[in-house]
């Protein structure tokens, strides 16, 4: 019985790709979509903290787009340290649009 060559654990982790790039094309929510189309006219690409009536974007919408690479973590606020102010990416932009690859 012939024994099987091991790859160095250097190279398995190499072989694995991080980040938006790598992770295969995605579907947004209808949450991620709203959410992401609230930046298309601000300065920056701004993403708001509250919708157009007021209400707290849910955290777990926000934190899912930045994972995905469609939102990027703009700065951090003094008065609410809590709070997660982003701004979109080309990608955020491609998937409001609707030509996400």
């Amino acid at each position: 019985m012939a024994k099987r060559a091991r790859a160095a654990p250097e190279a398995a982790h190499a072989a694995v790709k991080r980040g938006p790039a790598a992770r295969p094309a995605m579907r947004a929510t209808a949450a991620q979509r709203h959410y992401l189309a609230l930046g298309l006219d601000q300065p920056g690409g701004k993403l708001p903290l509250f919708d157009r009536d007021g209400r707290e974007i849910d955290r777990k919408t926000v934190e899912s787009c930045v994972e995905k690479g469609w939102a990027e973590p703009w700065f951090a606020n003094p008065i609410k340290p809590g709070w997660l102010v982003c701004r979109m990416t080309e990608a955020g932009r491609a998937i409001v649009a609707g030509t996400e690859r």
